[in-house]
């Protein structure tokens, strides 16, 4: 990999300065880069894929791997939280399960007590165009989307254009349904923004960025509100392999029921079709005022997957994602 410096400030403040203050570069992927659990940076510096001139360690800042709250007050998610806390922790495998269940279905058992919620949420696509250091496509400052017209069978069905990569959190989803929000700290002090306005779409903003975050801005926190929906929640993930792989397609769902089991509230978002959680409003405003019933079930799939746009290796994914859906929202009722 290119020769980068090292630093470890103990704060964030002095992380955020040697963020801004780092050498110039003239390409996005030199620019300098927070470290945390560095299972998806490293590779891409062993690739050649990400540059940095400079790396700033974040795990000597206290307080960025704490978790508090519960499902009554809210729940706050140090960026340095590692995926196996967040799977193993009985508060949130009580009050917010389907964080639980995303956080478990990520890689393996080693990755996940390294890798960290902020590193999750903040990964790069794993498009393997993007991937292959030859390969100069859109996301590297190329002129061509190789996957529009290649091997595309892992490619975005929504959202897609001109650049089609699918965004490979397992966290987001789950995030997003249950109305999390970022922690963002910067040169002008912490903003706090919805998960929801976090990701960024091909067509918004750089292509060659997945969010919203400067070079010189880190996540310090994820904050859960307190809902009536998130104990009720699920996430549901399929995989080409029985384990260590991304989501083909996912579902995070959560309900509010009344007590004739009637959905006062209904979240609903999907992963592994398109560039950013994708939430669905019109499939989940079909479930409000309702039960959940066969019938129901399948207009809910079909809103849900309304507008899909599947390129000629990835149609598999419409069926398939609508099967999550109709089998999270039964698991889900059924837990009532």
């Amino acid at each position: 990999m290119k020769r980068f410096e090292w630093t470890a400030p103990t704060s964030v403040a002095e992380a955020v300065e040697l963020l801004r203050s780092a050498p110039s570069f003239a390409d996005p992927d030199e620019a300098p880069r927070p470290f945390a659990g560095g299972q998806d940076l490293l590779t891409t510096m062993k690739e050649y894929i990400l540059r940095p001139s400079r790396l700033v360690n974040l795990k000597a800042i206290r307080g960025l791997d704490r978790i508090q709250g519960d499902g009554k007050r809210g729940l706050r998610l140090g960026a340095l939280v590692t995926l196996a806390r967040i799977e193993e922790n009985p508060i949130i495998k009580r009050d917010f399960p389907a964080l639980s269940d995303a956080a478990r279905s990520v890689a393996s058992p080693q990755i996940r007590h390294l890798g960290t919620i902020g590193g999750n949420l903040c990964q790069r696509p794993r498009c393997w165009y993007y991937r292959l250091e030859e390969v100069v496509c859109l996301k590297k400052g190329g002129t061509q989307c190789y996957a529009a017209s290649g091997e595309n069978k892992y490619n975005a069905i929504l959202g897609g254009g001109p650049s089609y990569i699918v965004h490979p959190s397992d966290l987001a989803p789950v995030l997003v349904a249950l109305g999390a929000s970022v922690a963002i700290a910067g040169p002008e002090g912490e903003r706090v923004v919805p998960l929801e306005k976090f990701f960024t779409l091909p067509s918004e903003g750089s292509i060659r960025r997945e969010n919203i975050l400067r070079h010189d801005e880190i996540i310090t926190e994820i904050q859960v509100p307190a809902s009536r929906f998130a104990a009720r929640s699920i996430y549901l993930k399929f995989k080409e392999r029985a384990s260590f792989d991304f989501a083909l397609a996912s579902v995070a769902a959560a309900l509010e029921l009344d007590r004739d089991r009637t959905v006062r509230q209904a979240r609903l978002v999907l992963g592994g079709v398109a560039p950013i959680p994708w939430r669905v409003p019109k499939a989940e405003a079909l479930l409000v005022g309702k039960r959940i019933a066969p019938d129901l079930l399948n207009q809910v799939a079909e809103a849900a997957l309304e507008g899909a746009r599947p390129l000629a290796h990835n149609g598999y994914k419409v069926p398939l994602t609508q099967a999550l859906i109709r089998r999270a929202l039964t698991q889900l009722a059924a837990r009532a």
